[in-house]
């Protein structure tokens, strides 16, 4: 393990010393530093040398940041009086929580958090607490999730069982359709996160409008933040291609949706975290799909701060040195919204066209998420990463935010050369 100090802009001696493991990509996260270091600084634990992260941190240290044991050495090697710890990173998560329990800092417990990480641990967890979700088996091989399916009823989802970012995710409307999905689920895998016997869920299929909730626990208590309307696509898969946040949201005061998620956090044993709760709104009420035990992704969180001024980094920096996070209260009903762009088909990119003029007044943001010579395979072959530019706009409703939108995708191109 190599460990340095680095010269930076914004972190200032004196400030509470916060342990950051893993730091992600800029263009989904570097937001979240920016808040954390006007209050805090950061020392990075990260298995290769950071880049971009350097102008947020005051040093790092090259460690297994998914060897709890190892950064605690690292962390009582130092000298260093550090506040709490850190992580946005799903597969970090668990290594986060047992580095902060040996430290001594708040957190969750591991057990807790690795309920979160293996959805069936947290499927059992929540039906043993009587939490509304679907119903969920694990299983092995095809003739289990043939007779899973059969038992639960078409149509059903096949998912793995500890993903993220919707991977090998598939709606399956009936028997002839199970074998292609199974095997798209056992495909897609993470390298850092180890099999289990019984690696892939078959689950009920839930119908209504699906939602995230970020918001903070803190001894165990639940205090929503805002809440995300998703935007699907690239059925029979379940691809997240946008996100619209209401600082007003009606559901924030939903006293049902927030019943369902206190008891689903209850369930899981969930302390202290920032947590991503993601549900859908069926007939019969709100149904938990997953709770993640960090912030959000997809830029959520972002698009949270725009409309009621709350930086997330701050809070879940806060919550994890101790300190009361301060919840500011929206004021008015502003709406943003994120859009992700795919090509039309498969290709290698040359080049990505904005059309400046042609940009609506109320977009926010335009990234370029992929460079030339990278070759995009649209989902599910390659999901998140064959998206090609974001695009973030705010304004009063979300009406207008999808009209700006729907402006703003139609200005700007993906060229290159077929790849099918």
């Amino acid at each position: 393990m190599t460990t340095n100090t680095t010269p930076s802009g914004q972190p200032q001696p004196g400030k509470p010393l916060l342990l950051m493991v893993g730091s992600g990509g800029r263009e989904w996260r570097e937001y979240v530093l920016r808040a954390i270091v006007t209050r805090y600084r950061l020392h990075l634990l990260c298995p290769a040398p950071p880049s971009w992260e350097k102008p947020y941190i005051d040093g790092y240290t090259v460690v297994d940041t998914l060897d709890a044991p190892a950064m605690a050495d690292v962390a009582r090697a130092s000298g260093e009086t550090f506040a709490g710890v850190l992580t946005y990173e799903e597969t970090r998560v668990e290594s986060a929580a047992e580095l902060a329990t040996s430290l001594g800092l708040r957190t969750s417990p591991r057990a807790a958090v690795n309920a979160c990480r293996d959805k069936y641990l947290g499927r059992v967890a929540l039906k043993e607490a009587g939490v509304p979700q679907a119903e969920s088996i694990a299983v092995a091989d095809l003739a289990q999730a043939r007779a899973a399916a059969e038992r639960i009823g078409y149509p059903v989802v096949v998912k793995p069982r500890a993903l993220s970012a919707s991977c090998g995710v598939t709606f399956v409307a009936g028997p002839h359709e199970l074998a292609d999905a199974y095997r798209e689920a056992g495909r897609i895998w993470f390298d850092e996160v180890p099999r289990s016997e019984a690696p892939i869920l078959i689950e009920e299929f839930l119908d209504g409008p699906e939602i995230s909730v970020e918001a903070l626990c803190r001894d165990g208590q639940l205090t929503a933040l805002f809440v995300a309307r998703k935007e699907l696509g690239y059925a029979p898969g379940f691809e997240e291609v946008g996100h619209t946040v209401r600082a007003d949201d009606p559901l924030l005061h939903d006293e049902n949706l927030l019943k369902v998620l206190q008891d689903a956090h209850t369930a899981v044993g969930l302390t202290d975290t920032v947590t991503h709760t993601e549900l859908r709104l069926t007939a019969r009420g709100p149904k938990v799909v997953e709770i993640n035990a960090r912030i959000g992704g997809d830029r959520i969180p972002y698009l949270g701060g725009l409309v009621t001024g709350m930086e997330i980094g701050l809070v879940a920096a806060d919550l994890a040195a101790g300190v009361v996070p301060e919840i500011p209260q929206p004021t008015g009903s502003s709406t943003a919204a994120v859009r992700f762009l795919y090509p039309e088909r498969d290709l290698k990119l040359e080049a990505i066209e904005i059309d400046e003029a042609a940009l609506p007044a109320s977009v926010h943001e335009v990234l370029p998420l992929a460079d030339p010579g990278k070759e995009l395979w649209l989902p599910p072959v390659d999901n998140a990463r064959s998206r090609y530019a974001l695009v973030i706009t705010v304004s009063e409703s979300e009406k207008d935010c999808a009209a700006a939108l729907d402006k703003a995708a139609a200005a700007i191109t993906a060229r290159g050369i077929p790849l099918s």
